[in-house]
């Protein structure tokens, strides 16, 4: 993206020189012999440009993220791990995500070592109709109970299929015809099409995303992942307040 902005920047000086008039040939000229002489100016500006975006780009996903904050942290209709906790982190996967399966054990472990954060999951399937009935599969009532010992089965799974998918929901003591009916609900048509749309009022493309308070962490980053909760402890990142605690 770099190389392209460098390339466009350089192509735009390269137009403006050309269409100067002759008045301004010898201003145009120099121009274009400084940067040839100093390229390092358009790789400062490249970045100056790509800090001003990236900084648009945060305004904007902290304005959607206190505008959906309730739809984000507390939808009664999604599993939460340490419902109890005072720090809320949400995910946005899908169980046929390579890099959600990549960090899969890190939440996991993120979990557990840390009881008082709220770890809120978002199925989105992304990846077709295997993803879709995992994730159906994942939010009936027969299975929602055991999710995240089938979080963890099914992100350990690395060809993830329906076969799959029903040897481990019949490892977990779940009838997968029953799960599979559970999951074929108007309800759960409406819980998946309701996130779908929330990851779209949020710019969110892909998987893994993981929102803490006020920031956004998109992709694998765990570091920023483990970093944002620090920082929420620290009690410098907002966070929705807890109405079952106030």
């Amino acid at each position: 993206m770099k190389r392209a902005l460098v390339l466009g920047l350089t192509l735009a000086v390269a137009l403006f020189t050309a269409g100067c008039g002759r008045a301004d040939d010898a201003f145009g000229n120099r121009v274009r012999a400084y940067l040839l002489e100093h390229p390092e100016v358009i790789e400062e500006a490249v970045q100056k440009l790509q800090e001003k975006r990236l900084a648009e780009a945060a305004e904007v996903a902290r304005a959607g993220l206190a505008k959906h904050r309730e739809a984000l942290e507390r939808d009664p209709r999604d599993f939460v791990a340490n419902p109890d906790g005072k720090i809320t982190v949400v995910e946005f996967f899908d169980y046929r995500c390579g890099y959600c399966k990549v960090t899969a054990p890190e939440i996991l472990q993120i979990i557990e070592e840390n009881p008082d954060v709220r770890f809120v999951f978002k199925e989105f399937p992304i990846f077709g109709g295997v993803s879709d009935l995992a994730a159906r599969v994942a939010l009936s009532p027969q299975a929602k109970p055991k999710t995240l010992e089938l979080y963890r089965r099914f992100m350990a799974e690395k060809s993830l299929d329906e076969a799959a998918i029903d040897r481990h929901l019949r490892a977990i003591g779940v009838d997968p015809a029953a799960a599979k009916a559970g999951g074929s609900t108007p309800e759960i048509d409406k819980q998946i099409a309701d996130v779908r749309a929330l990851a779209q009022a949020l710019a969110i493309e892909g998987t893994p995303a993981f929102v803490v308070g006020d920031r956004m962490i998109p992709g694998a980053d765990i570091p920023a992942l483990r970093a944002a909760i620090a920082q929420a402890k620290g009690g410098e990142l907002k966070a929705a307040p807890n109405p079952d605690l106030s």
